[in-house]
């Protein structure tokens, strides 16, 4: 089998609300969209995104500049593959645009992989599970008002999560205690609150703030310092109460395994995109066990799936909706869980026709 072609395609997706944190604000999300094909009739499926859809040819020209190392080559020699792309990114640099590309085109090869063997990855990876647990993470903005988020949590309450994820970082601490206060009071004791303050704090904030909301029986604290504060993210966990998570803006395993020698993180959230695709995930993944350390997947919650049913580590998925109108098949949430996708690959499909009417003009 050889890859003979392949296609990409620019599209943006409207969100169904504003995406507001302490440090992003966006109405849509601007996406390529990567399908490899073969000469035996299967296609692989990938995709990489960014805030700023203006940012979109350069993943694209990035992806270009890669595809003729896989264009006529055995599309199941990914390892290999993966390799050669880092040799030849190595100038360019060994984060950003250039592994997000990689990320894309080893999401894609491994999706025509899963397909080849007739399994969904997470079986063809070594399942440990048929369902994994997972928190809402589509809201609950820093921009929302104290009744509009117990709103929007019980609206995710009664879609069937039983965890969500609520953003701080106001500028007055006392706003954000006040925030996760109402939402304890509101949700009871059934369900997890996750906080996310977006690298928003200082250390000595992040500390004062964890004390604060510790009583409220609070799952995380996720990425109180700038992501690159290693010193930082240490002086928070060694002070605090509350699990530390952090992880999404690190890159490839490297990045994963600075993290965990400097003791960074209780809880490590790999994001697939950053990571450089579901190879360097599942190393990741591994990495993070030989630690003790628990990893909970960054967004792509469609593609993450298949590291979450065979990573005994993997604690849960984050759920996002930003995606969904891409792909044919929708995941559903059931008692804070989603069932793995049984149909080989990745399980996720793109639905062109919609694809047709979110894409953008050259």
């Amino acid at each position: 089998m050889k890859v003979t072609g392949y296609h990409t395609t620019q599209v943006s997706v409207p969100l169904s609300q504003p995406l507001i944190t302490a440090i992003h604000r966006t109405d849509a999300v601007g996406c390529v969209l990567l399908s490899i094909e073969t000469d035996a009739g299967l296609c692989g499926e990938g995709y990489v995104f960014a805030l700023n859809q203006q940012r979109l040819p350069a993943f694209t020209a990035m992806i270009d500049s890669l595809m003729p190392l896989i264009v006529g080559q055995n599309p199941l020699y990914i390892e290999k593959h993966w390799q050669a792309m880092w040799r030849d990114v190595n100038p360019a640099g060994l984060k950003g645009v250039t592994v997000s590309a990689m990320s894309a085109i080893d999401t894609a090869l491994w999706d025509i992989v899963g397909k080849r063997a007739g399994l969904p990855l997470y079986q063809l990876f070594g399942a440990c599970r048929d369902e994994v647990k997972t928190y809402a993470s589509s809201g609950l903005w820093l921009s929302q008002s104290i009744d509009e988020l117990i709103a929007e949590a019980q609206g995710f309450v009664d879609q069937g999560f039983r965890a969500v994820k609520l953003r701080l970082g106001k500028e007055d601490i006392r706003e954000d205690v006040a925030r996760v206060k109402a939402l304890r009071e509101s949700l009871g004791d059934s369900t997890e609150i996750l906080t996310d303050a977006n690298q928003s704090l200082t250390p000595r904030k992040a500390i004062s703030l964890a004390r604060q909301i510790a009583d409220y029986d609070i799952t995380w604290l996720e990425e109180p310092v700038a992501a690159n504060d290693f010193a930082g993210h240490r002086r928070v966990l060694e002070a605090i109460d509350i699990p530390l998570a952090s992880g999404e803006t690190e890159y490839t395993s490297f990045g994963m395994k600075d993290m965990l020698e400097q003791r960074t993180v209780d809880v490590l959230m790999p994001d697939l995109q950053r990571i450089g695709g579901l190879s360097e995930m599942r190393k990741s993944a591994a990495i993070a066990a030989s630690y003790h350390t628990p990893i909970s997947t960054h967004i792509f919650t469609e593609q993450s799936l298949s590291i979450a049913g065979s990573a005994a580590n993997c604690i849960s998925v984050e759920h996002v909706d930003w995606f969904a109108p891409l792909f044919k098949e929708k995941m559903t949430v059931a008692e804070g869980c989603i069932a793995m996708p049984q149909t080989p690959g990745l399980g996720f499909s793109f639905d062109w026709d919609t694809v047709a009417q979110l894409q953008l003009t050259p």
